[in-house]
């Protein structure tokens, strides 16, 4: 072995990394190995199954919440049943564990890796699941909910981090619209149980989701830009011949392209405060920011975590259960339709479509429920509620869903990728908090409240897409930053 590759200096050259190739007897060819993207997606998929886990926890009080609210205890964990003002805390709770765990995931994941955070997350959703077969009291609840925060907050900081590192330029935006799909999927895995098994087989059902993660992304191979960062030039080499499915000749310029980025982060360290003292980085901060913000405004988290009690009120005809197993089929197939269109439609496009069909649904839920508490006659729009809701969850998890969290994925460089995450994240999951705590005093005075409110924010999205966000679609990494520093190329 060569002293070339035994160095654990950050700083290896373009001409250290061609040296280490020729070490091991390889030449330049002339024609350029094709990538083998179905490894990529292989890695983003493992990856991905964490978002899986996140699903459960989102989509755990829907059926859940029944048995805990029900008069006859004999299904539930709890003595009594829970108050409206519990029930409000046990929904909402996961968003404050969520807002504050970015903090610790974005450094541990400079410090440890995107590979070691993201299967440290299973670790607070099993203690919860545990947490929730042994409640006897609502605090455990809330503490349990507090818990699956964490981890939710530690998938949705890192795992857009670790695919975007992993992907390509041209499948970049397929594979950061996974996120949604797993989590969707993670969803209707609830739904589809809950409502037939008892309270405690739904937590076992639950709690094997995280260890299966755990057991298939240990196999997959850390972030190319960490071992690099780390000065690991041999670990991140055959990370990326992994993921491109090429020889270390295949990956040269690659890698060379890699370690130009990380030195240019390592010598120019970034700080909390460079996301408000660059010109790109707050402009990438108020789109990301935005984004998500509008993502949270939509009130979907209201939809996640009370799809049930929503049909139930109702009163369409529809069992409860049938009607959100319905909607989260119709989310699962609509967001698998998101990475085979994000590169081709661009995220824009997809964005404004999303904005202004959520807009019309939920205007048409706030007009169902208007008629029902005010007008009390609903035999004219009786039918309204399914297909206002089929209607907005399919553009939700085809726009407004994945999008944010891809676009995160692509807009930092790498020396404060971490923190913009971690500002992100939270700003997601404060504004979570906020609708899914507050909204059953709003629903209080009438639902049609609730939805007419998210329509009015879903308009003012629309504006926000077309006069801020900028399009990256078929972009470069370094592309985005010149364009979000106004440098054209």
């Amino acid at each position: 072995m060569s002293s070339t590759e035994q160095t654990t200096s950050v700083q290896y050259s373009y001409t250290e990394v061609n040296s280490f190739q020729m070490s091991e007897g390889y030449s330049r060819k002339m024609t350029p190995e094709p990538v083998k993207t179905g490894r990529i997606f292989l890695a983003a998929v493992a990856a991905n199954m964490s978002a899986f886990v996140v699903g459960t926890c989102l989509g755990w009080t829907s059926p859940i919440g029944p048995k805990l609210k029900s008069e006859d205890t004999s299904d539930s964990p709890l003595s009594r049943p829970i108050t409206a003002e519990e029930d409000a805390w046990i929904s909402s709770l996961i968003a404050i564990g969520a807002l504050v765990a970015p903090f610790a995931a974005g450094p541990l994941a400079d410090r440890i890796g995107r590979k070691w955070v993201l299967l440290s997350s299973s670790l607070f959703f099993v203690l919860a699941f545990i947490l929730n077969m042994v409640a006897s009291e609502v605090w455990i609840l809330y503490l349990s909910r507090l818990i699956q925060g964490f981890g939710v907050g530690f998938v949705m900081t890192v795992q857009p981090m670790y695919v975007g590192e992993i992907s390509t330029d041209n499948v970049r935006g397929a594979v950061g619209s996974l996120m949604q799909l797993f989590i969707v999927a993670g969803i209707l895995y609830v739904y589809a149980i809950g409502p037939f098994v008892t309270y405690q087989a739904l937590q076992w059902c639950c709690i094997v989701v995280p260890i299966i993660f755990d057991v298939f992304f240990f196999l997959m191979p850390e972030s190319p830009y960490y071992f690099a960062g780390k000065g690991r030039k041999t670990d991140a080499l055959r990370s990326l011949q992994f993921l491109r499915g090429q020889s270390s000749q295949g990956v040269h310029d690659e890698m060379a392209t890699i370690q130009a980025n990380v030195e240019d982060a390592m010598a120019n360290k970034g700080t909390m405060m460079d996301l408000f003292k660059n010109a790109g980085n707050r402009k990438a901060l108020f789109i990301c920011a935005g984004l998500i913000s509008f993502q949270q405004l939509s009130g979907i988290n209201v939809v996640l975590f009370n799809s049930q009690s929503i049909f139930a009120s109702a009163n369409t005809g529809l069992d409860p259960a049938v009607a959100t197993i319905i909607i989260g089929c119709v989310q699962v197939a609509s967001s698998g339709l998101t990475p085979i269109v994000a590169d081709r439609l661009g995220r824009k496009i997809m964005l404004l479509i999303s904005a202004s069909v959520m807009s019309i649904g939920l205007a048409a839920l706030g007009a169902f429920f208007y008629m029902q508490l005010v007008v009390q006659d609903i035999s004219m729009v009786g039918w309204m509620p399914v297909p206002a809701l089929i209607i907005y969850n399919i553009v939700y998890c085809t726009g407004f869903g994945p999008l944010p969290w891809a676009v995160l994925g692509e807009m930092f460089p790498a020396n404060i990728k971490s923190a913009a995450s971690s500002v992100v994240a939270s700003t997601c999951w404060t504004l979570g908090f906020v609708v899914t705590r507050w909204y059953p005093a709003l629903d209080a005075l009438g639902s049609y409240y609730s939805f007419w409110l998210f329509a009015g924010f879903m308009v003012v999205a629309i504006f926000f897409v077309l006069f801020v966000v900028m399009e990256t679609k078929g972009l470069s990494l370094q592309q985005i930053q010149d364009r979000l520093n106004g440098k054209r190329n």
